[in-house]
């Protein structure tokens, strides 16, 4: 069972994330209300009672297993409430190259980051918040552990209600853009790249390889000031802000990854894109004509092969299935093509060997996943860190959802980076690959460079 307060209902949770982000670790799990029509809840929390960090370039072993271990030690039964998909658990970021903890791989990509490569809490309180019932929750953990009593919760929600003397940010210190963006790589070398991914396609080494640029910058004041922003120019369900003492993530992500929810899994590739157009007719063509591109279903269809290929790895024999393929959904600045697979977690699997198995996710690879990951790490002069990693959280009752971190910003020591990058196969066009990697980051690189 669980400790339940209800809150009154806001339409835009930032402002509670803004009272309580003072406590420490503060997790905003964000669905892009009240912009987004596709999202429903929205997961508070901070104050981790304990943390598991990893970082591929000083640790070793398995990240997941210390997930597991914190589960072993935290995990109380709690009912599942289809109203309150968080119940207490696991919350934080997986970096894409935490996958050099699973694989083999090479390093010639350079690591000039240094936010580790996995930081989980466990919280044992947060505030869901559905806006399909309109309802806030303040939820917590019962007879858990000794910091989690009325005086706690009392303190939370003086907080969140605006009563406490240490609540909302300091809006004194306003983000700021010290310079425009800048790409790692040129346009040449960006188009050599391409080539190169070309002749290892027709060599056949891979079917796809996906390929990112990133760009920076420097920047003074609060990032969270930054993504109050980003968030009206970009209003998708899966949007985040995490920040802790290492720095901020602030991703804009319209891709789930995978989701558990009564055994049931679910994810949703995105491959294939098109830019918004604010002439409703031309906006329209472009809508059909990536709803009938021969060059984006193949590449969706592959990565689709691909997740369900991982899927079966840990759902019942037969139960992967792909109820809905080459979706259309449209956002503030590109449209998508989206697919759904699903299975059935199998009862000798959890949802962490579930996202281990699976991790990382093979939209933003290419396939098959670890040569078209040996080709990135080739190619891309960085490595990607958080960008096309995961945020989510495993709860307590057994759900979980994640993320694909697309569209997604690392804000630390001053310096700020933000990725774009695309499925690259064997008949995509150069000119019009880069152009995409801008249609899909120029509102978020915009919105910014707007503080200069």
């Amino acid at each position: 069972m669980s400790i339940r307060r209800q809150l009154p209902y806001i339409a835009d949770s930032s402002l509670y994330f803004d009272r309580i982000r003072s406590l420490g670790n503060a997790v905003f799990l964000d669905s892009g209300r009240p912009l987004s029509p596709y999202g429903r809840f929205d997961i508070i929390a901070a104050a981790p009672v304990a943390q598991a960090r990893f970082d591929v370039n000083l640790d070793s072993g398995n990240p997941f297993d210390r997930l597991r271990s914190l589960m072993e030690r935290y995990n109380r039964p709690t009912e599942i409430d289809p109203d309150l998909p968080f119940q207490g658990g696991l919350l934080g970021h997986f970096s894409y190259d935490l996958g050099r903890a699973l694989e083999q791989l090479p390093s010639q990509a350079e690591a000039d980051t240094n936010y580790p490569d996995m930081i989980v809490g466990v919280y044992l309180w947060a505030l869901v918040v559905d806006h399909k019932k309109q309802r806030c929750t303040l939820v917590a953990v019962e007879e858990l552990d000794e910091s989690v009593d009325n005086s706690l919760l009392d303190d939370v929600e003086a907080r969140l209600l605006g009563n406490s003397s240490d609540t909302a940010s300091d809006n004194r210190n306003p983000f700021r853009l010290c310079q425009p963006f800048q790409s790692n790589v040129s346009e040449a070398q960006y188009h050599s790249a391409l080539g190169k991914i070309d002749n290892y396609i027709h060599a056949g080494d891979c079917y796809q390889v996906n390929f990112a640029q990133r760009f920076s910058s420097h920047f003074e004041g609060d990032p969270w000031h930054a993504y109050t922003e980003l968030r009206k120019a970009a209003p998708v369900p899966y949007s985040a802000y995490l920040e802790t003492d290492c720095g901020a993530i602030l991703s804009l992500s319209p891709e789930q990854f995978l989701e558990v929810k009564t055994d049931k899994v679910t994810t949703k590739p995105i491959k294939g894109t098109r830019p918004r157009s604010q002439d409703p007719v031309e906006d329209a063509e472009l809508k059909e004509e990536l709803r009938n591109a021969t060059k984006d279903r193949a590449e969706n269809l592959m990565i689709v092969d691909l997740l369900r290929n991982d899927l079966s790895k840990v759902c019942e024999f037969g139960s992967v299935k792909v109820p809905r393929l080459f979706a259309v959904e449209s956002y503030r600045n590109v449209h998508h093509l989206v697919t759904t697979v699903t299975g059935q977690l199998d009862n000798t699997y959890s949802a962490i060997d579930l996202l281990e198995h699976c991790f990382p996710g093979g939209s933003i690879t290419g396939a098959p996943k670890i040569r078209a990951m040996e080709i990135i790490d080739e190619l891309e002069p960085h490595r990607r860190a958080t960008y096309c990693g995961s945020i989510g959280y495993i709860s307590f009752c057994g759900q979980m959802d994640t993320s694909i971190t697309i569209r997604t910003l690392l804000a630390e020591d001053n310096k700020i980076h933000c990725w774009a990058g695309g499925g690259i196969v064997a008949d995509s066009v150069s000119d019009m690959e880069y152009e995409e990697t801008y249609n899909k980051v120029n509102n978020l690189l915009q919105a910014l460079e707007g503080t200069l």
